[in-house]
């Protein structure tokens, strides 16, 4: 009887792992007729690029260049005279 048992489970285990292969494999290959489908009757406008960021002139490179400066000098200041 216990023999019977451990089959019949078996069975359908293995029946049940089946039919979720073939249920996932029909699935990828409908996702895949899908996105073919959109693709040749909707296609993607052509997107004009993207225009660029508009770069930064020299003078506000070397402000914020000496703003950084500026600011590890004062770090390093009140470091050193919080150590003393």
């Amino acid at each position: 009887m216990e023999i019977d048992l451990v089959g019949e489970s078996v069975k359908f285990m293995i029946l049940g792992m089946t039919v979720v292969f073939v249920f996932l494999y029909v699935l990828v290959q409908l996702m895949k007729l899908q996105a073919y489908l959109i693709g040749k009757y909707f296609p993607d406008p052509t997107a004009a690029p993207a225009p660029s960021a508009p770069q930064a002139p020299a003078e506000d490179e070397k402000r914020r260049v000496a703003a950084i400066i500026a600011a590890v000098a004062e770090y390093r200041k009140t470091k050193s005279s919080s150590k003393g």
